[in-house]
């Protein structure tokens, strides 16, 4: 079990169990997939290692159990805490960033020629969509340095957090734009999400297109709520085979 202390309060964030699922072919990338808010690793673990993507170890972590605003201070799993499931709420800004560390901490000690991601569901998608973020302005909210290089981000269902500052945060770091422009990011959401509103999820893709994010695809799915479907996890396989350019079963 990790445990990080922030330095302001020092309230630890124990964090749950990982499920890994090791490749079936030839080790090519590893993504780290965040599970939603009161979920847990082994229900994603379960499903990603039925998708036909043999050259990909997942790393299916779980989040720490705390109190969280949107259930009235009721604990559960989250990777921060919450009042509002969309971009308008308050930033736990120590939360984030502890779930951002426990991740690159997760990716650090792959192989240095294999591709990394991260992908999550609503609440994991948020900390997906913040670690880009932390990539590409080179540090996490609190200053600290972000140094992992990411390759490939998938948001099903979630919303960006820091929305509002991140624009003023770009300006005038070229750095920033340039790897804003070269990191690929796939947004996909129901148009009957009930719980993240999928306005949010639109909301989120301008934002992030209008700091920079040039290689970022939005797919909608017409009627569908805040779950998954057959046809998105395609988009999901079809869209990690091609950015992470994956060999399939002939390795």
């Amino acid at each position: 079990m990790n445990i990080y202390l922030c330095s302001q309060s020092r309230r630890p964030f124990e964090f749950g169990r990982t499920h890994v699922v090791r490749p079936k072919g030839k080790h090519q990338a590893t993504i780290v997939w965040l599970h939603g808010l009161s979920d847990k690793g082994s229900s994603w673990s379960q499903l990603l290692e039925t998708l036909p993507l043999p050259n990909i170890k997942w790393i299916c972590p779980t989040a720490p159990t705390r109190p969280v605003a949107i259930f009235g201070g009721y604990p559960c799993t989250a990777w921060f805490d919450v009042g509002d499931l969309s971009e308008d709420g308050p930033d736990d800004l120590e939360g984030l960033d502890a779930s951002a560390a426990h991740v690159a901490n997760l990716l650090s000690t792959e192989p240095a020629d294999i591709k990394l991601g991260i992908g999550g569901f609503s609440m994991g998608a948020a900390i997906a969509l913040y670690s880009a973020t932390c990539r590409i302005l080179g540090q996490y909210g609190n200053g600290n340095p972000y140094s992992v290089n990411l390759s490939a981000i998938v948001g099903l269902s979630g919303w960006l957090p820091c929305s509002r500052t991140l624009k003023s945060r770009m300006e005038g770091s070229r750095e920033a734009t340039r790897r804003a422009a070269s990191l690929p990011i796939l947004l996909c959401h129901g148009s009957g999400d009930d719980v993240v509103a999928y306005k949010h999820g639109e909301r989120s893709a301008q934002t992030l297109n209008s700091v920079g994010f040039r290689d970022l695809t939005f797919r909608c799915y017409n009627g569908v709520g805040h779950y998954t479907v057959p046809e998105e996890m395609d988009e999901v396989r079809n869209w990690l085979t091609a950015r992470l350019e994956l060999e399939g079963l002939r390795a």
